[in-house]
């Protein structure tokens, strides 16, 4: 029997129960981990409450990222053994695959010998968000030195991972946020310039700060209205990249903007990168080599013990965290 986090109906965190369970072996394409720490992410909240993708199927698994140990692989497996020390990469599917657990089975290409100098911790904390942000800032929109990107809602694991991705290739960052409170916390995790979009003319900033041209790149989980206040700040034949819905709010289509400026409007999902063995492979070497040579740096915000998953959750949801939240077992 091993401990994992469950949830037997929609909720709020309260639902969440650690139940005693049987993991089966894992099956030919799997490896078996005896886990250390788990990231926590927003996507894990949104299922827990029915507001995302995926239907749970109850009592329902939930989680995307962890690190550990390999314990067992199965019979299919070529390129891990027994005692290497790996992190996941997030699966398609969390309610098969959910980390949240003392013991978990996942498919063996969703698992990543990260580099000697991480914890733990900093493995757990790293692969949904460097993906993401890779995936949509590198791989989708091929930003490169000299270029302008606006990051929203900046103080979030995949803000911070962005401001490290883009500063890595040479780019310029300008970090969103909604008042000045957390400003200063977003210039020392990497921002170039912080907008407080309550408080400023977030139009007027970014004209100021790029000479008039716009930001090529934006890189956006908000949605609602705020796409076509993006949409004002871009540069002609610039790409924004919509990959969550955090606000439940509807905007107007900004198709002066979109036509005048030549603007692509994307979807983005980071599932696109994880589905796909060619980019899932330059995700994997991009990020291991930035987090070996200390350009890529998790920042995590506080670290919880297993016991402790409903409190670690409430935080997660209280947005009061600048960059990753963790529970270490």
């Amino acid at each position: 029997m091993t401990r994992v986090v469950r949830f037997h109906e929609y909720g709020e965190p309260d639902v969440l129960r650690i139940d005693d369970i049987e993991v089966s072996v894992p099956a030919d394409d799997e490896v078996q981990i005896a886990v250390k720490a788990i990231g926590l992410n927003r996507a894990e909240v949104m299922f827990r409450r029915h507001a995302y993708l995926q239907e749970a199927e109850f009592p329902s698994k939930l989680g995307y990222e962890a690190a550990g140990t390999i314990v067992a692989i199965g019979c299919g497996v070529a390129d891990f053994a027994e005692g290497d020390i790996v992190s996941v990469i997030p699966t398609l599917d969390m309610a098969r695959w959910g980390t949240y657990g003392e013991l978990i089975n996942v498919p063996a290409r969703h698992a990543v010998k990260h580099p000697e100098n991480l914890s733990f911790e900093q493995a757990a904390a790293s692969w949904m968000q460097y993906v993401t942000a890779w995936g949509a800032l590198i791989e989708q929109a091929r930003l490169s030195a000299g270029e302008f990107v606006i990051i929203s809602a900046a103080s979030s694991s995949v803000g911070i991972a962005a401001f490290q991705i883009a500063r890595s290739v040479g780019a310029t960052v300008i970090a969103t946020t909604r008042t000045s409170a957390k400003s200063k916390a977003l210039l020392d995790a990497g921002a170039h310039h912080v907008v407080a979009t309550a408080e400023e003319d977030l139009s007027a900033r970014v004209a100021a700060i790029t000479n008039g041209k716009g930001a090529r790149v934006v890189f956006d989980p908000i949605g609602g209205p705020a796409i076509a206040q993006l949409a004002d700040c871009m540069a002609v034949g610039g790409i924004l990249l919509e990959y969550g819905a955090l606000s439940a709010d509807e905007g107007s289509f900004p198709q002066f903007a979109v036509l005048g400026k030549s603007l692509t409007l994307k979807g983005y999902l980071y599932t696109e990168i994880v589905s796909d063995n060619a980019p899932l492979a330059r995700a994997k070497a991009f990020i291991n080599d930035g987090l070996r040579s200390g350009a890529l740096d998790p920042l995590i915000s506080r670290t919880f013990a297993f016991d402790d998953i409903r409190e670690a959750t409430r935080f997660l949801e209280s947005n009061e965290q600048i960059g990753k939240i963790v529970v270490s077992l």
